[in-house]
C-alpha cells in the first residue's frame, strides 16, 4: 500500500469519523423536538450512526493492521537487501532533487 492510498484511507476515516459526530450532536439538539415523523427519522438516524461507528471503527482497526503488516514487511525486506534499499533510497533522492532542481 503506497503512502499516499494510506494517508487517503486516514484522511477518509477522519472525515467520516467528523460526519457521524457531527449527525450525532445534531440528533441531541433535536432530542425535543416531538412528532411521529421527527420521531421515526430521530429512531433511524440513531441506528444508522450506530452502524455506520461501528463499521468504521473496524476499517480503522483494519487500517491499522494492514499498515503495521505492510511497515514489516518493508522492514524485513530492508534487513534482507541493505544495499539494494540504499540504491534506491538514493535513485529516488536523486531523481527528486533533480526534478525539483528544475523548477
Amino acid at each position: 500500500m503506497t503512502t499516499e492510498t494510506q494517508e487517503t484511507r486516514d484522511q477518509l476515516v477522519e472525515d467520516f469519523k467528523k460526519v457521524i459526530d457531527d449527525a450525532e450532536e445534531l440528533l441531541k439538539f433535536t432530542a425535543n423536538e416531538t412528532g411521529g415523523k421527527i420521531a421515526g427519522v430521530r429512531e433511524r438516524a440513531e441506528v444508522n450512526l450506530r452502524e455506520a461507528r461501528r463499521k468504521l471503527n473496524v476499517l480503522e482497526d483494519d487500517l491499522i493492521v494492514k499498515t503495521k503488516a505492510a511497515a514489516k514487511a518493508t522492514d524485513q525486506l530492508v534487513h534482507q537487501n541493505p544495499w539494494q534499499a540504499m540504491a534506491i533510497a538514493g535513485a529516488v533522492g536523486l531523481l527528486l532533487g533533480m526534478l525539483s532542481g528544475r523548477r
